[in-house]
């Protein structure tokens, strides 16, 4: 348990992400109290494993007390020179940092920064024409990151940046489109999908309602060009060939082609896949797909619930190798309930025979969703403790593989804090996943649980447009989905 006391409610989901970011199977509870004095002795006799931590926000100062039980005690101060939200928000996150790596003994490599895409500030500062020197100097001062991800925040931002200097991405936005359907749901995912057996009655109903969308999305924004479609899920080849043929014909006749950059369909699951559809996404001239084993161990595939066998991964990418795909991703899970480094090694060898043009490498979170967390109990004897291992032994895999970073991002819940990186070859990046992970131009997203962006370079501000999660709201109320952007677009656009 972790009690927090402040004058103040304005930094209590940093507070909360930055204690779970230590303590990641902690409860923690925050009290926002007028007079921090109130925080009573009383509670500082606390028992041995609990954490309290008391913060006073002065006008020029912070003043933070840790305790661990009643035998440990940690003062820090900072002066604050200036009344600017953000450092405030920074300061106290350095000292409540500073307390709880005093009482858990650890450093976490990412120091303070606890959101989900920490290359960003990066990429923004050399977009600004600041050195790597001064960068560097920033994240280490700032938010107490480790050289080793300060390094590799560099080396994304600047892959990012060469990529983004050859596309006009002002000038450009992105078009995402859902399909909610999956051939069953895994036992750590936390997204809006459906089982396409339990669902099949509603399928046609949805598409009727997506191509409605889209169709009303090829005169949404016309004063800039479409660079990047991204057909996400759920799985898309969960459709028959028929319903994807249909589906990708749609988009072909009311879509403008003519600008794309990329054109991306997750394949995704292995048993989804047949030769014809692949065809199918050739005929479109869908440029990139993915085909996720998640792991090449059968026995980790059958406790995560993936219905799938190693054999019909290999079975899969060699059919699209023969329907002509030749930019094929490929993601992998590290984390999974009872793997261990060598189950990882030997998802990393056999990925290797198959040489796809891009690895895709997640850490499991637990979200609060997912079944995962739900059985939580059931599966903690299957929890990994080699995590840090296994993000090691992934980079000199595809650092020897002739494969470079150039995206990351970072979730909630996951063991060592650590983050997912998109390794790709030269020229097999995926636009798309850099240009909406930095916020870089607009998304346009349809489909159930679809989230827009509207992002205004003269200040930094993203706006969203939310599609509703729920398959049968999204089919009965696809009108008023297209409503809402409408009234977006005569409010802000």
């Amino acid at each position: 348990m972790i009690k927090f006391y402040i004058n103040s409610n304005e930094f209590n989901n940093d507070l909360y992400n930055l204690a779970r970011a230590f303590y990641p199977f902690t409860n923690v509870e925050i009290e926002n109290v007028l007079n921090i004095n109130e925080a009573s002795d009383q509670d500082r006799n606390r028992p041995y494993n609990e954490i309290m931590i008391i913060a006073s926000l002065e006008e020029e100062a912070i003043k933070l007390k840790a305790y661990k039980g009643s035998d440990e005690e940690y003062t820090f101060n900072e002066s604050i020179s200036s009344s600017y939200k953000r450092f405030y928000r920074n300061a106290l996150k350095r000292l409540v940092y500073m307390s709880l790596s005093k009482i858990a003994k650890v450093s976490l490599s990412w120091g303070t920064l606890t959101g989900v895409r920490p290359t960003k500030i990066v990429l923004d500062m050399l977009e600004n024409g600041e050195s790597k020197e001064s960068i560097a100097s920033f994240m280490k001062d700032q938010y107490l990151c480790s050289d080793e991800k300060i390094d590799l925040s560099l080396q994304i931002a600047e892959r990012e940046l060469a990529l983004l200097q050859e596309i006009d991405y002002k000038n450009g936005y992105s078009l995402y489109i859902g399909i909610p359907f999956c051939p069953n749901t895994c036992l750590y995912c936390s997204f809006a999908s459906y089982s396409i057996e339990k669902f099949e009655n509603q399928v046609e109903l949805y598409l009727e309602a997506l191509m409605k969308e889209i169709s009303f999305a090829s005169t949404y924004i016309t004063d800039t060009k479409l660079t990047t479609i991204y057909i996400g899920g759920g799985t898309p080849t969960s459709l028959s060939e028929n319903q994807l043929e249909r589906l990708l014909a749609h988009i072909d006749k009311e879509i403008d082609f003519s600008n794309i950059k990329e054109y991306t369909v997750e394949a995704g699951r292995p048993d989804s896949i047949t030769l014809e559809k692949l065809e199918i996404l050739k005929k479109y001239k869908v440029s990139r797909i993915s085909i996720n084993p998640q792991s090449m161990s059968q026995k980790t595939l059958d406790i995560i619930g993936r219905k799938h066998t190693v054999d019909q991964v290999r079975q899969a990418f060699n059919l699209a190798r023969e329907a002509g795909h030749d930019n094929i991703n490929m993601d992998i899970i590290i984390g999974l309930p009872g793997e261990n480094i060598d189950d990882v090694s030997y998802t990393l060898d056999e990925i290797n025979k198959l040489n796809p043009e891009s690895l895709t490498v997640h850490a499991l979170a637990v979200k609060r969703a997912a079944r995962l967390n739900e059985e939580i109990d059931k599966y903690k004897d299957l929890r990994p403790d080699d995590i840090g291992q296994m993000r090691r032994l992934t980079g000199e895999y595809t650092n020897s593989s002739g494969y470079n970073p150039y995206y990351l991002y970072r979730q909630k819940n996951v063991s060592d804090n650590i983050e997912n990186i998109g390794y790709a070859r030269p020229g097999r990046e995926c636009l798309y996943n850099i240009l909406m992970m930095e916020d870089k131009h607009n998304i346009l997203a349809l489909g159930a649980g679809a989230m827009s962006k509207f992002v205004y370079y003269d200040k930094p501000k993203v706006r969203r447009v939310e599609n509703v999660k729920s398959l049968k709201d999204y089919i009965e109320r696809i009108d008023e989905m297209i409503y809402r952007k409408i009234k977006f677009k005569e409010e802000f656009l």
